[in-house]
């Protein structure tokens, strides 16, 4: 049980960090203090912090394999990170009154609505991807608990937020808003060079430290 500590211990955390933030009257109270950009960064920023001390966590606990480890599992990352990356990188240059705020400069436009065309919640919508993608390539019992519980939490939370938005804007303003927008529509990708840029940036930023960071080459040759 002593080697499941660490792991354990970061997911709690991970979870606390994750609910409290993100709920009256703690937002309210961060958001007035930071403004909503900076909230939105320094939410961002611990919830990378603590998301990178889980996954070293998971890698550090005992492997017990649960799923066969096929080789073309290990594309999956490769194959879904590039468009998990897109729709993140996209989701945060606007606004976003439906999910976590967004940092754009330009309040959102429900006739152009970007990347909340293929999701509300772009970040969500890219963890999502990311767990799935990474619980394929990684069969041990960690690493499936890990990116079980984030493909899960990550699709309960579009529908809670969906929920919670309708209520605090009201089902006619809701609907505004979210007219042209989609729970999750990989076929309405909008594609343009500024995020195609940011986001293969990102994508090779991630390739590049996950050998110092997690101990694991990601390239499957």
């Amino acid at each position: 049980m002593a080697d499941w500590l660490e792991f354990i211990a970061a997911l709690i955390v991970f979870l606390l960090s994750h609910m409290f933030p993100v709920r009256p009257p703690m937002r309210p109270w961060l958001i007035a203090r930071l403004g909503q950009n900076g909230y939105v960064l320094a939410y961002s920023v611990l919830s990378l912090l603590v998301l990178g001390w889980l996954i070293v966590a998971a890698s550090r606990a005992p492997y017990i394999g649960i799923l066969p480890q096929l080789e073309i599992f290990r594309w999956a990352p490769l194959v879904v990170m590039p468009l998990a990356c897109l729709i993140a990188v996209g989701g945060i240059m606007g606004q976003n009154p439906l999910s976590f705020g967004g940092m754009g400069a330009k309040p959102f436009d429900p006739t152009r609505p970007g990347m909340l065309a293929v999701t509300r919640h772009p970040l969500l919508a890219a963890m999502a991807l990311w767990a799935a993608a990474h619980l394929l390539a990684n069969g041990d019992l960690a690493h499936v608990i890990l990116f079980g519980l984030f493909a899960s939490f990550a699709m309960m939370g579009m529908s809670m937020i969906d929920r919670r938005k309708q209520r605090s804007l009201g089902p006619g303003e809701w609907q505004r808003l979210a007219q042209g927008t989609a729970r999750l529509n990989l076929m309405r990708m909008p594609l343009s060079v500024v995020p195609l840029l940011l986001a293969a940036g990102v994508f090779l930023t991630l390739i590049l430290l996950h050998e110092p960071v997690i101990g694991y080459v990601p390239l499957p040759w």
